[in-house]
């Protein structure tokens, strides 16, 4: 028998210390073994590991000549299993035995004292790494997550965090996992300094930070918390507000981040060069445009004479790339270079397009969507996989990937990269961050009169990841209850022709000063189409059934009792729906530009209630700066009768409260009953005015602004005339949240013009609306 061979005793799994132990085995001829045909191969050792993944990795079978290179060969394949921490070869006559020490099992992993950040997505990051449950342990890496923990807080402004590992063997070879956690205070922004500015004051200056030293909303917004990405951002847009005012030569020379010795609180200075404005003589084109340079030269926003401004040389420049794309070429490249004359300061702007190749799309890949599916997105795509390269075609594919709402705003992206070995082909990759698209909508308010009332709603947006809707409406108050279940399918068709279908139970019981219960009920369904003919434009078409009941005479305003007197207890209608809509918002949660409109013509000239009603709707928004927006919605509505019959009491528009006319109580506007009862009217007129601000230490989070509000508007019966001193008005303030539950808006107003008589609700509140 010959002496048995030890390798690695303690050794770490890796190349270089088994590439010594090799070249040591065949230095020493007294360690060498001669080869041999193995007989018989052993493991020893094993508690948990299978043995097939050993004999897996091992270079030789039994009739195989051993030697000493598989020897070493098998060593090196086992410690990369990372499974053991320990392996040696002994050789037993004709038979090879595998003495296996195996790595401790990690039975759990926990933390203690850990509340910045979320357990589970740590605990998903650190299984990434190979710290988890089930997995083996190796020392190396639970010093290194230790160290990633560390970092993490660094990013937070928790400098003073401590992270310490504890490991704890239990039976079985295994062993728990604590990361022991002491966050400490985060380090707050204390002051920031601009230093070298004479042209625009430090505050105007800091005022475009998206840090902030800490206010009375910093607990909320956590902008004085000190990160050197945003720092870097807040540089560059100090830098852009100089260069769009002329200062082309404007640089920032140094910035100085310190921290005090107890590590709570950071100072930042940074130190400006101003430099001088530049006025811009000429724009230039230099480079290959095609053959299309008439057509590039239109795409210039900044012309001579102007000051030089850095975000239209930007926005020229984009242009550029944007219209060569549209070509195929998605690799192009626009540059600018200014030539400057410091003395007379003045600069000529020369412009330097290069198309590069052009290329098509070979495959369109999608990731991130873990509950949406593939399907769903592609649909959406206008850039068709081996088509050539289109940049206006992958931009609308973003755009109305993002407007699905399935995914959080900015975290749709879409990547051009090149494909190995084929100079004409590209792959797109889009990345998305999926949103939570279920949503439970609640609203309530408190009058003198309804006394508190509720509405609230269940939807799902895309159920099981299919991209359909489902939404339960309810909603109770003294005023009248609503039941509603609704379901879209926005593909009912592969061109995009959507469907919808909904079912309704609704009780109204309008406004009544006698005090006497009575009410209409009405229930029925509609189906209804929605065809799309552009990017922007959908027509839609439908059919409907309504059945109205007036259910009392006790208690029933005079106006009901003469239309029930007349027509009957119940009536029937057979709505026939047509509409346009087109939709250019950036944002259906939050927009700040674009505008939507809505026409909508509805027609029953069948059954007991034969009438036609039109709605028409714009909403237009403005973006006024980078931090604030107007947005204004009108409202127009009209009804009238069909076929010598008087237009259906219990089809009038209602206004008043959210989405109407605030401060005034919901549906208690328009023409009053001789017996007190609010009933509504056949005409509708609202517009309402928002202007949306940033709460003041939130830096520019769209998610959460102050806004004021004007309102102006009523409600007209048939005979009523349509006068300037008939319209009622409000004002106010609010606040929107987009809040977990869906938009928050709260508001608080007075009315600006009211008649004796009319109802005041100055607080009101609705999750889930806008306007």
């Amino acid at each position: 028998m010959s002496s048995p061979v030890r390798f690695g005793a303690r050794l770490r799994p890796t190349f270089l210390t088994l590439t010594l132990a090799g070249l040591l085995l065949h230095a020493s001829s007294a360690w060498a073994v001669d080869p041999f045909v193995l007989k018989d191969i052993r493991v020893e050792g094993l508690q948990r590991t299978d043995p097939g993944t050993v004999f897996a990795s091992l270079p030789f079978r039994i009739g195989d000549t051993y030697n000493d290179e598989k020897g070493a060969a098998a060593l090196r394949a086992l410690f990369a299993t990372g499974l053991f921490k320990d392996v040696k070869i002994n050789i037993d006559g004709s038979s090879v035995v595998v003495i296996i020490d195996e790595r401790p099992i990690i039975a759990n992993v926990t933390y203690v004292g850990l509340k910045e950040f979320d357990n589970e997505a740590l605990t998903k990051s650190l299984k990434d790494v190979g710290i988890g449950e089930g997995k083996p342990f190796d020392k190396a890496l639970a010093d290194r997550a230790e160290q990633e923990l560390k970092r993490q807080y660094l990013t937070r402004s928790l400098y003073g965090a401590e992270v310490t590992t504890t490991i704890t063997p239990i039976e079985r070879n295994r062993v728990n996992v604590s990361f022991n956690v002491t966050e400490g205070e985060p380090a707050r922004i204390k002051d920031i300094r601009i230093v070298g500015n004479k042209v625009f004051s430090e505050s105007t200056l800091l005022g475009l930070f998206e840090q902030t030293t800490s206010g009375w909303l910093t607990w909320y917004t956590k902008t004085d918390r000190y990160s050197r990405a945003k720092l870097n951002a807040d540089l560059e847009t100090l830098g852009s507000y100089y260069r769009n005012r002329g200062y082309l030569e404007f640089a920032v020379t140094s910035t100085q981040v310190t921290i005090s010795p107890d590590k709570q609180n950071i100072s930042i200075a940074i130190t400006v060069s101003e430099g001088q404005p530049y006025t811009v003589t000429g724009v230039k084109l230099e480079g290959d445009y095609l053959g299309r340079e008439d057509e590039f030269k239109h795409l210039i926003k900044l012309k001579p004479g102007q000051s030089y401004n850095g975000e239209l040389v930007v926005q020229t420049t984009r242009a550029f790339t944007d219209y060569y794309g549209g070509f195929g070429y998605a690799f192009a490249r626009a540059d600018s270079r200014p030539e400057i004359d410091r003395a007379n300061a003045q600069a000529v702007i020369t412009l330097v397009g290069e198309p590069n190749r052009r290329v098509y799309v070979r495959k369109v890949i999608i990731s991130g969507n873990t509950r949406t599916r593939d399907e769903v997105i592609r649909r959406e795509f206008r850039q068709f996989e081996s088509a050539w390269y289109d940049g206006e075609k992958i931009k609308a594919s973003q755009k109305r990937v993002e407007r699905l709402g399935y995914f959080k705003e900015k975290e749709v992206n879409i990547e051009t990269q090149e494909v190995p070995g084929a100079p004409d082909q590209v792959d797109l990759v889009l990345t998305v961050v999926e949103n939570p698209t279920g949503s439970i909508s609640v609203g309530a308010g408190y009058s003198s009169y309804t006394k508190l009332s509720f509405q609230g709603s269940l939807r799902q947006d895309n159920v099981f990841g299919s991209g359909h809707y489902l939404g339960v409406d309810i909603s109770t108050a003294r005023t009248g209850r609503v039941f509603q279940v609704s379901t879209v399918d926005p593909y009912f068709t592969v061109d995009g022709v959507s469907r919808s279908i909904e079912a309704f139970y609704r009780t109204n019981k309008p406004y009544n000063t006698l005090g006497d219960p009575f009410e209409f009920i009405t229930q029925g369904g509609a189906l209804r189409f929605g065809v799309p003919y552009s990017e922007d434009d959908t027509v839609f078409f439908g059919i409907g059934y309504e059945q109205t009941k007036i259910t009392t005479t006790r208690g029933l305003p005079n106006s009901y009792f003469l239309y029930r007197q007349q027509f009957g207890e119940k009536s029937d209608s057979v709505p026939l729906t047509i509409g346009w809509s087109r939709d250019t918002r950036d944002s259906v949660i939050t927009p700040t530009k674009g505008s939507f409109k809505r026409v909508n013509v509805e027609l029953s000239p069948l059954g007991d209630a034969r009438f036609g009603r039109a709605n028409v709707q714009l909403q237009q928004y403005i973006d006024i700066t980078n931090k604030i927006s107007l947005g204004v919605n009108s409202e127009l509505g009209w009804g009238f009768g069909l076929g010598g019959r008087p237009y259906p009491i219990f089809k009038h528009f209602y206004g008043g409260g959210l989405g109407s006319v605030r401060v005034f109580e919901s549906g208690s506007l328009g023409p009053v009953d001789i017996n007190g009862a609010y009933f509504g009217g056949n005409r509708r007129a609202n517009i309402n005015a928002e202007l949306y601000l940033p709460v003041p230490g939130s830096g520019n989070d769209k998610s959460f602004r102050l806004f004021l509000f004007a309102d102006a508007g009523n409600i007209w019966g048939p005979k009523d005339k349509i006068t300037t001193d008939s319209i009622r008005a409000s004002a106010g303030v609010g606040i929107s949240w987009i809040s977990p539950m869906g938009p928050l808006r709260l508001s608080y107003g007075t009315p600006i013009r009211k008649q004796p008589g009319d109802r005041i609700e100055r607080f009101q509140f609705q999750v889930g609306t806008a306007f």
